[in-house]
C-alpha cells in the first residue's frame, strides 16, 4: 500500500468522495442535504489517498479548525477493502501529519447511523465530545476528539 499526501484536486480523491457521497445519501436519507453542505472540498489542502497496486482504495483529509486543532473530513474506504484495518491506518497517518503541522488535537463529526465509523473512532481512542459548530443541535450527529 502507498499513502499519498495530496490536495483536493487529486482525481482519485474526487472519485472516492463521489462514492462516499453516494453512500452517505442512502445512510443520511432526508438529512443528506444538511450534512452535505459541510463536505465541500474547497478548503481541504491536506488530503490522503491510499493506493493498492495503483488503485485508489481509501482516503481522508484534515482541515484547519483553529490554531491547535484540525478536523478530520472525508474518511472513506472502498467496500471491498473494509474490515482489514485500512481505516485505522488512514487515521494514524492523518494523526501523524497533524503532528507534523504542529496541531495538538483532532476533532470530527460522524452520524449516529454510521455504526462502523463510530466503532472505528472508539477503537482508535477518540472520545465523544459535545457536538460542535454546525452540529451543535443535530440529534443524529456524534462528535469526537483526540489529543495528539
Amino acid at each position: 500500500m502507498t499513502f499519498l499526501r495530496t490536495d483536493a484536486s487529486n482525481k482519485d480523491f474526487l472519485k472516492l468522495i463521489e462514492a462516499l457521497d453516494a453512500y452517505l445519501k442512502i445512510i443520511d436519507g432526508d438529512e443528506h442535504d444538511f450534512y452535505n453542505q459541510f463536505n465541500g472540498t474547497d478548503h481541504l489542502d491536506n488530503i490522503l489517498v491510499v493506493y493498492e497496486d495503483d488503485l485508489a482504495i481509501g482516503c481522508g483529509a484534515i482541515k484547519h479548525f483553529d490554531e491547535a486543532t484540525v478536523e478530520i473530513k472525508r474518511m472513506y474506504v472502498k467496500p471491498a477493502y473494509r474490515g482489514k484495518g485500512l481505516a485505522s491506518k488512514i487515521l494514524k497517518e492523518l494523526e501523524q501529519w497533524s503532528r507534523e503541522l504542529k496541531y495538538i488535537s483532532i476533532i470530527l463529526e460522524t452520524g449516529t447511523r454510521q455504526v462502523e465509523a463510530v466503532a472505528l473512532y472508539h477503537k482508535n481512542k477518540y472520545t465523544t465530545i459535545p457536538n460542535y459548530g454546525p452540529y451543535t443541535d443535530v440529534k443524529n450527529s456524534i462528535c469526537f476528539k483526540k489529543i495528539l
